[in-house]
């Protein structure tokens, strides 16, 4: 066994190399691990929170120097919106600067905003009017699953009026066009992509925007969300939904408790390692390759939580059997109905809680993120005054396990690219008429489950399916360029295709 398995991976790395030297692949990554939890809730704080760029022994970084460059409470409530139409942030662009809301995605890492009128947004960025913008004659296309933008790639000047001091050069896509990208109702005319490198269109060279903050401002490489949407909040005049993007460190303020972290496993999404889901007090026993397969992302720009296909049935399956309600649409699950109740009553005592279990920087434990129902038993509107009605705020996924708004909302998420890790502790907002929305417990042993969670299944008689394949093609490939006595085939020029509907923000409130 071991023997052959040995001979068929020798297979498949000699022939991925003879197609790989000619022709483009794009290969996913794997797995990282790292330490466990770390509280900064024992550090005396000053009122004035200014980051120096210090640690509290864990790597985290803490606003605590008046003669710093960040204001930290400067960036509180820096953000405005909801899930279903996208939390934004206020930027100046250009010289002199034009003020434009923009879209922060945590799922993709382009700099975008509107270069071009469009009937969905009231303004945009004229690049004519701005003295240093340049552009590099480049163009850039980004198709999504459900929509799509074109344009070209420039350089220009940006600052942040809430958000850290100077302004900086960043890279810039100018949209000139696009398809089912801007939608009615939203408020916001561009996309802040937070990711790494590797999803930077047209290819990784493009430096993304977060990345040149901390180059040329030189704050540490860490940014935290707060997502105020949990809820009733979002329709409350008194409560406006909305939330704070902190740049450099983490606010206090922002949350209760623990911060408990798990590894960041592959830097291009912010990919994590799901161990387990739970509904209510029942394990769904799937294998846990099945909850990361083909990934399991934090993505701020994907309004729900998204699961595989065999895991979301499990959970549709056990929210039915422990739900007071009998005979549900099934529209209901799907997204194609709305569940209505009187006016005056919830139905959140109907529904369980859920869980997820993510892997801890201790990678022999881990650690429980609970939201209740009222998170993902989500109200929209109502009708004829007399009814309130709601939608499912979990839905099927064909390309992986997103972690969205629905979840984010009930947590303040700190993500520590300095040290290869995401935090999460309890959202200081995502409280209702005085009840905690979300839970955060832990740790737990991590010995019930495999050490690799993350991987596919490839199994021995499929890694010489795919090895004698690639020889295969490769051979005719070969066969057929000599005989036409043609050039080599040259590595084509990535398309900017993002297959993964996570990129953007969906299921938005029209």
């Amino acid at each position: 066994m071991a023997f052959s398995a040995s001979v068929s991976l020798w297979a498949f790395a000699l022939s991925f190399y003879f197609c790989v030297c000619r022709c483009y692949f794009s290969v996913p990554l794997r797995i990282y691990s790292g330490k466990f939890n770390v509280s900064s809730s024992a550090v005396d704080l000053t009122p004035v929170r200014r980051v120096a760029l210090t640690s509290d022994g864990n790597g985290l970084s803490l606003a605590s120097d008046p003669t710093g460059t960040v204001n930290f409470l400067d960036m509180v409530n820096n953000l405005q919106g909801d899930s279903g139409r996208g939390y934004y942030i206020e930027m100046s662009v250009g010289t002199p600067g034009q003020k434009l809301n923009i879209l922060v995605d945590t799922g993709s890492s382009n700099f975008a905003v509107a270069a071009a009128p469009h009937p969905f947004i009231t303004h945009y960025f004229n690049t004519a009017l701005s003295s240093t913008y340049q552009s590099t004659s480049r163009t850039v296309a980004v198709r999504y699953t459900q929509g799509n933008w074109e344009g070209e790639l420039g350089i220009d000047q940006v600052s942040i009026p809430h958000g850290p001091n100077g302004s900086i050069t960043i890279n810039i896509a100018a949209i000139l066009s696009s398809d089912g990208f801007f939608l009615p109702g939203i408020n916001w005319q561009g996309i802040l992509g937070l990711a790494y490198p590797m999803l930077s269109r047209p290819d990784s060279s493009v430096e993304p925007f977060f990345n040149s903050v901390v180059q040329q401002l030189g704050i540490p490489d860490i940014f935290s969300l707060q997502m105020c949407g949990a809820g009733l909040s979002a329709s409350s005049a008194a409560d406006p939904a909305g939330g704070s993007l902190i740049m450099g460190g983490v606010e206090p303020t922002q949350y209760q408790g623990s911060v408990w972290y798990t590894p960041i496993i592959e830097e291009w999404y912010y990919q994590v390692e799901v161990l387990k889901l739970e509904v209510g007090d029942q394990n769904l026993d799937l294998d846990c390759r099945e909850y990361n397969m083909d990934k399991a992302i934090v993505d701020s720009g994907t309004t729900l939580l998204r699961l595989p296909v065999n895991v979301f049935n499990a959970v549709v399956e056990a929210i039915t059997r422990s739900s007071l309600i009998q005979d549900f649409s099934s529209g209901f699950w799907d997204g194609t109905k709305l569940a209505c109740w009187l006016k005056g009553e919830t139905p959140w005592r109907f529904f369980p809680k859920l869980s997820i279990y993510l892997r801890a920087t201790n990678t022999s434990q881990s650690f429980r993120i609970t939201i209740l129902p009222q998170l993902y038993i989500q109200p929209i509107t109502d009708v004829d005054g007399t009814l309130n009605c709601f939608r499912f705020g979990v839905s099927s996924s064909a390309n992986g396990l997103v972690i969205g708004a629905t979840v984010m909302e009930g947590f303040y998420v700190v993500f520590d690219r300095d040290q290869r890790r995401l935090g999460f502790a309890l959202s200081s907002c995502a409280v209702n008429g005085g009840v905690a929305l979300s839970e955060i417990a832990g740790p737990f042993s991590a010995a019930d489950v495999a050490t690799n969670c993350s991987g596919g299944v490839l199994r021995e008689p499929l890694l010489w399916v795919i090895s004698y394949t690639l020889m295969a093609v490769c051979a005719m490939v070969l066969i057929i360029l000599l005989l036409l006595l043609i050039l080599p085939c040259r590595c084509r020029y990535r398309s900017g295709e993002i297959t993964d509907e996570s990129s953007l923000v969906r299921h938005r409130i029209k």
